[in-house]
């Protein structure tokens, strides 16, 4: 059963035939807890999940409503509220990053002054990396700040506080840590994502690999941030996404995210694994055993094409070659011939180009066929006579 103003033509196959959708405007979480209200009337609700970052706090809301399992929504707005995050992992001594919250551009210059450059300049709440920026000097302040007051994820609308942090800089090498919370003190890593390296400047996400073999999935130290984090927020039912910097004094949080994550993590998990985290989600809000065990020993993963140069699409397209490597999960173009694409900095997820996914023995196995299908990816940008940059 979906909540949305429209069933997403993807949601079709996975809605129940007799009870697909309820409609409800999930800008007002009062209007969707009246309609859900008024269908569990009627019939049996056995749990509640949100699978968009925007609406977590108010699926734990309906959750309670109903007396189904869920971590309350007051953690669950914590972790939406990048402020609330950094405040309580401060308190409760979780090793993270130094930040404050900048209500105008002086303010922030001051805040990087104190922190000391670089700094990272992100919106409260928003997802999908948008309006999140490295700035290294004062006189990269003012568009970085207007970036992460104005930018958001293509197609949604802000949800939770409006808000610019500036955040000390972690020097390392990022990772996602999928976490199944089974209770209160209850945390446990199911799998490890590896982020595959961007170019300088850019914060967008350019691909993730899973390892069945990766040391870090039973690494103490990172067990017991974790651990630590999902319990300075009052985190205690979910599945969650945890972004981690692995820096040379320790792990530190980046992020919380009360939800699966995204770029289809879920999918390399079940190949490299053969866990399936929207199942444990899905578990866990109904009451009953997930399945946290691995079965399978492999690995798989996604690189995303962003543009090289901004301009517009003239040609883009795999070639037939590729449908011939066995290695190769899915290959799906993003764009049209005639869109205007950005490249970094100024890209954002609107202009992903297209995505492939891969599987094979190991990582390193992995990353040879990433490199392989992007050979075969032909890309043409012609560049328009005046160039100008649309801050979505």
């Amino acid at each position: 059963m979906l909540v949305d103003t429209a069933a997403p033509a993807w949601t079709i196959p996975y809605l129940a035939p007799d009870h697909s959708h309820i409609c409800a405007d999930l800008s007002d979480p009062a209007v969707v807890a009246a309609a859900v209200k008024a269908f569990a009337a009627d019939h049996n609700v056995g749990g509640v999940i949100a699978y968009m970052e925007h609406h977590v706090v108010t699926a734990a809301e309906i959750a309670q409503m109903l007396g189904l399992p869920t971590s309350p929504a007051e953690a669950m707005s914590a972790a939406r509220d990048k402020a609330t995050t950094r405040l309580l992992l401060d308190q409760h001594k979780v090793p993270s990053a130094r930040a404050k919250e900048a209500p105008t551009v002086e303010a922030a210059l001051d805040h990087a002054d104190t922190i000391g450059y670089p700094v990272m300049v992100k919106p409260r709440s928003q997802a999908g990396s948008a309006g999140v920026v490295r700035v290294d000097c004062r006189t990269q302040m003012r568009e970085a700040y207007e970036r992460a007051s104005s930018e958001s994820v293509p197609g949604l609308k802000q949800y939770g506080p409006a808000g610019v942090l500036v955040e000390e800089y972690l020097d390392g090498t990022e990772i996602s840590v999928e976490t199944a919370v089974l209770g209160a003190g209850q945390s446990r890593i199911v799998a490890v994502t590896r982020k595959l390296s961007a170019p300088p400047g850019t914060t967008q996400e350019y691909g993730h690999v899973i390892d069945a073999g990766d040391p870090l999935l039973h690494d103490a130290e990172l067990a017991h941030v974790i651990s630590a984090a999902v319990d300075a927020l009052g985190l205690t039912c979910g599945v969650m996404c945890i972004e981690v910097m692995l820096t040379a004094t320790g792990p530190r949080i980046v992020e919380i995210n009360g939800r699966l994550g995204g770029d289809l993590l879920p999918l390399l998990a079940q190949h490299a694994l053969g866990i399936d985290l929207a199942q444990i989600a899905a578990a866990l809000a109904t009451g009953t055993t997930p399945a946290l065990e691995p079965t399978e020993h492999a690995a798989a993963a996604i690189r995303f094409a962003y543009p090289t140069e901004s301009g517009v699409l003239a040609c883009l397209a795999f070639r037939p070659s590729v449908d011939r490597m066995r290695v190769l999960e899915r290959a799906v173009i993003s764009q049209r011939p005639g869109a205007f694409v950005s490249a970094p900095p100024h890209a954002t997820l609107n202009d992903r180009l297209a995505h492939w996914v891969v599987t094979g023995p190991t990582a390193a196995d992995c990353l040879t066929s990433l490199d392989q299908v992007a050979q075969l990816l032909d890309v043409t940008i012609t560049a328009p006579a005046v160039m100008t940059y649309c801050v979505r």
